[in-house]
């Protein structure tokens, strides 16, 4: 199946070099290119690739940056002049990090782990491209890119448990880490699926599928532990709504 794909860099020359090596294989396909961050940004939006190739060192906004703006992220190779070490300082598990200049080899290693990951997705029932148009809802299998500092991740929404409205950002809870984002609770329940994310009151967003144990609380409240042990207060209104979804 062919991948389209973005290229996103902001030396011409490294753009062409990779256009060039990708013409050993037919099945990517690049249905554009951009030269920085913001123009990254918008035909991301506007064409929903399958996969970006992604520069991280460029002027005004790194690739990082990008990815911290993006609702929904798709599947990114990095090509960067940044060593390993550099590399290793920023815990991003991305896809793969492509060293310039890029040579074939590696490249076709790349594109070997796409295939493993996109076959993965379609397995799990998620079609390549996330199939989501800019500003859909967000499947549980979608990725979403989490910077704080210089650690970095891509987390699948079903990993995540819990968010927490911290003023104009929200926290993240996923494994052990609860890093910040710069996006607020209103924004996030309108892309989640409500189907697995429940609003239980003004601070909190959980994953349903997370939902240890719930008791009775106060004033006809609820109260959910959450797998990581978070307890979460669910609001009386928000708790006839609660069980009218669990059936309870």
């Amino acid at each position: 199946m062919t991948k389209r794909a973005i290229i996103i860099d902001d030396e011409r020359l490294a753009r062409n070099e990779l256009r060039k090596l990708l013409q050993d294989h037919p099945e990517i396909e690049i249905i554009a290119e951009a030269a920085n961050a913001n123009e990254g940004i918008e035909k991301i939006g506007h064409m929903v690739p399958d996969l970006i190739f992604l520069d991280i060192q460029m002027p005004g906004k790194t690739g990082f940056d990008l990815l911290a703006e993006l609702d929904n992220v798709p599947e990114v190779i990095f090509t960067t002049a940044y060593d390993e070490y550099a590399l290793k300082a920023f815990e991003v598990n991305a896809l793969d990090y492509l060293l310039k200049p890029v040579e074939p080899k590696r490249l076709a290693d790349a594109l070997h782990k796409l295939e493993h990951s996109m076959e993965e997705r379609e397995l799990t029932g998620v079609l390549p491209g996330a199939a989501t148009v800019n500003r859909g809802i967000l499947g549980e299998n979608d990725q979403v890119f989490v910077k704080d500092g210089e650690r970095c991740w891509f987390v699948k929404l079903n990993e995540i448990r819990l968010f927490e409205s911290v003023g104009n950002y929200a926290k993240v809870f996923f494994s052990t880490h609860k890093p910040l984002i710069l996006k607020s609770l209103n924004a996030l329940e309108e892309r989640l699926d409500e189907k697995v994310f429940f609003r239980a009151n003004r601070k909190h967003i959980v994953n349903l599928r997370m939902i240890e144990k719930v008791e009775p609380y106060f004033n006809g409240g609820l109260l959910l532990e959450i797998k990581g042990g978070e307890k979460i207060e669910v609001s009386r209104r928000q708790a006839v709504k609660f069980k009218e979804m669990m059936s309870l």
